[in-house]
């Protein structure tokens, strides 16, 4: 492959992460209308599920064995049935842009869980700070009020509520992953842990009533559109570009999908949804993408490669990657 081609690739690469992941918040708005929202999440990932862990059998990968698939389905819990499940259902009553602001706080958690379990170990000055800025974001993002007087009516507390928890859930999970690798690539991994959140969310779905009041015919274009987007670029498109991005650039590179995502789902709900913009709206997401950049800006001196894998946490899919 020569030079120009691959800074090519690269290019559209890091246009897919940016603008597709960012575009899955206004996606699952326009599918949840007609679809309910566990079925939808459960239906979704198990198609890329299947597709991704497909891919990687087809590269050679082996099968693995039963204690990987355990670890794959507690992280599918946190990462999809928690993670995604508690996303889908909020944006029944929370505007696609708030959010993917709120979704977006996960690293905050992260340092605040890490901390916790490593008492003697205390994070750089630009973290804590990085932190207490995520804190006061996510306490302007998240009043219910935000934005009453400016031509917007109160958002459901309860959903706010669920995207905390989603990025919790996410923050637990990517620190579980750190510390318990599973032992496959990237694909493999990924696709194990879609395949086991697909599944219980479509479990979910069952147990809470979906199936019985779901009707295909009752499923607009619009939603089956959306549907297919989802699967098809938010994350086979999506996946495949982020992976080739793990092997052609650095993981603080690929990070910064953190920061671009949430603000091409604001402007996406604004054009296309007429989501209002508030002007405590765009406070609290400069505050908290500002503590986030500051957790995650890379300071000191970059360890040296091991065989060890972590997890790079961005977009949809929190994909194993090599240090």
């Amino acid at each position: 492959m020569t030079g120009g081609s691959q800074r090519t690739r690269i290019f559209w690469s890091f246009a897919a992460i940016y603008l597709l992941w960012g575009s899955t918040y206004l996606g699952i708005k326009i599918a949840i209308e007609t679809i309910p929202p566990f079925l939808l999440g459960g239906s979704r990932f198990l198609v890329a599920g299947a597709l991704i862990y497909g891919w990687a059998r087809l590269q050679g990968e082996k099968a693995p064995d039963r204690s990987v698939w355990g670890w794959a389905a507690l992280l599918g819990t946190l990462f999809f049935l928690l993670g995604n499940g508690l996303v889908v259902w909020a944006q029944q009553h929370v505007p696609s842009g708030r959010t993917a602001l709120l979704a977006s706080t996960s690293p905050i958690w992260m340092v605040i869980i890490e901390s916790g379990l490593d008492r003697w170990r205390r994070p750089p000055i630009r973290v804590v700070v990085g932190v207490g800025l995520g804190v006061v974001g996510l306490y302007i993002l998240a009043s219910p009020t935000a934005g009453v007087g400016e031509g917007v009516g109160m958002i459901s507390a309860g959903g706010l509520v669920a995207l905390v928890g989603a990025s919790v859930a996410w923050a637990v999970g990517a620190v579980i992953s750190h510390r318990h690798h599973l032992p496959t690539s990237p694909a493999m991994a990924t696709g194990m842990k879609v395949l086991g959140g697909g599944a219980q969310l479509a479990v979910l779905a069952l147990v809470v009533g979906e199936g019985r009041r779901f009707e295909l015919s009752q499923v607009s274009p619009e939603s089956w559109m959306a549907f297919g987007y989802l699967v098809v670029c938010g994350s086979i498109i999506g996946f495949t570009a982020f992976t080739f991005l793990l092997r052609t650039s650095t993981p603080q590179k690929v990070g910064t999908a953190s920061y671009v995502n949430p603000l091409v789902a604001v402007f996406l709900g604004w054009l296309l949804a007429n989501e209002q913009v508030t002007s405590r709206m765009l406070l609290g997401a400069a505050v908290s993408l500002s503590g986030v950049l500051m957790i995650r800006w890379p300071g000191g001196t970059p360890p040296p490669p091991t065989a060890d894998t972590g997890t790079l946490e961005t977009g949809e899919f929190p994909v194993p990657v090599r240090h």
